[in-house]
């Protein structure tokens, strides 16, 4: 797939994407910075959430709507959380601008329709599915009909589930999608990521696949990019003491950076399939062992293990040849330390 003629999936570099989420702790100043330090930090993308309270639940005091235990908003009410948590839309223009002039795409998660059509009147070049949406089948139609990539996250979803994600995408139209091995606990503990996953989705689905990574590290995001993550996308915050709904499971632009050397890494060292000596090995070639006279050998003289030996450095014939040397005669008068050859064999 492509987002702004950026090639996407296997044999490209991997697409690292910064979550900014609810970071910016309701400062557009503080939103601003937090993407200029995204592009220090080396990522390819920004991701924004697109959202208001009203348009992901509704103000009810009712058990039902109170964050139970297990997550880091245990006790607060949904509508007062997403309150907090939300990117105005009015600054969405201006962020994108700020980006796109660093050399970033920016995108986003839309949570309903009029956040679809709001991103389309902004330009964005591709959406993003949260976990939580990848049931909202009609909701990933419309942003299938977009005909932009999407790329969707399958954090607790079922592989039937995803089966039925991705053929609502086809269905509305979508021609891209990319898939996100997600792990929706927040921080997610590394032995929950699963990240052998990875290559099982790229076989089922034939879809280029990437992780959206919970944990509190770097580790997770290497260790996928290894078994064929080809995006990456990672929570971002200047300052995780800060107080914040997300900033608890971010990087820090440092970090972030870490991350991303560590991945580029990775991408060169898995490199292709190939066998024999690199061009970086060739000047450890005389550390290999192979046939040396070991002493004097007069011309007719029979060479035996005793005068041959396989030795360092790897000038004579492989060690393999000394059955088919050993018995032989010297071709001529050999000196001690003399690499065997073939034409010293009679």
């Amino acid at each position: 797939m492509k987002i702004n003629q950026r090639s996407i999936g296997i044999g490209s570099q991997t697409y690292i994407i910064a979550e900014m989420s609810g970071n910016h702790n309701k400062s557009l100043d503080r939103a601003k910075e937090i993407i200029h330090a995204m592009k220090k930090s080396g990522a390819d993308a920004v991701k924004l959430q697109t959202y208001t309270p009203d348009t992901l639940t509704i103000k009810s005091n009712r058990k039902e709507f109170k964050v139970g235990k297990g997550t880091l908003w245990e006790g607060k009410f949904l509508y007062d959380l997403y309150s907090e948590a939300h990117t105005p839309w009015e600054w969405h223009p201006k962020l994108k601008r700020i980006a796109n002039d660093l050399g970033m795409d920016l995108f986003s998660t839309p949570f309903d329709d009029t956040a679809v059509d709001f991103l389309e009147e902004m330009g964005v070049p591709a959406y993003k599915v949260a976990s939580f949406e990848i049931v909202d089948l009609e909701l990933i139609r419309k942003i299938a009909a977009t005909g932009k990539p999407i790329i969707m996250s399958t954090g607790m979803a079922s592989l039937e589930e995803i089966k039925d994600a991705v053929a609502a995408a086809y269905e509305g139209g979508a021609k891209d999608i990319a898939l996100l091995k997600c792990t929706s606990a927040y921080p997610t503990p590394p032995e929950e990521s699963n990240v052998r996953v990875i290559p099982d989705l790229a076989t089922r689905f034939k879809l280029p696949i990437g992780l959206s990574d919970h944990t509190l590290g770097i580790v997770v995001p290497v260790a996928a990019v290894t078994l064929g993550a080809c995006i990456v996308e990672k929570h971002f915050t200047m300052d995780r003491s800060e107080p914040g709904p997300d900033n608890a499971f971010s990087l820090e632009p440092q970090e972030f950076k870490w991350m991303v050397d560590a991945v580029r890494i990775a991408e060169k060292a898995l490199g292709k399939v190939v066998y024999g000596t690199t061009k970086k090995e060739q000047a450890s070639k005389v550390f290999r062992r192979s046939l040396f006279v070991v002493e004097d050998v007069r011309a007719g003289e029979v060479l035996t293990n005793k005068n041959v030996r396989s030795i360092r450095p790897g000038n004579g014939l492989p060690p393999k040849e000394i059955n088919n040397v050993l018995g032989k005669k010297a071709a001529k008068d050999i000196t001690r330390g003399t690499p065997l050859s073939s034409d010293l064999i009679a």
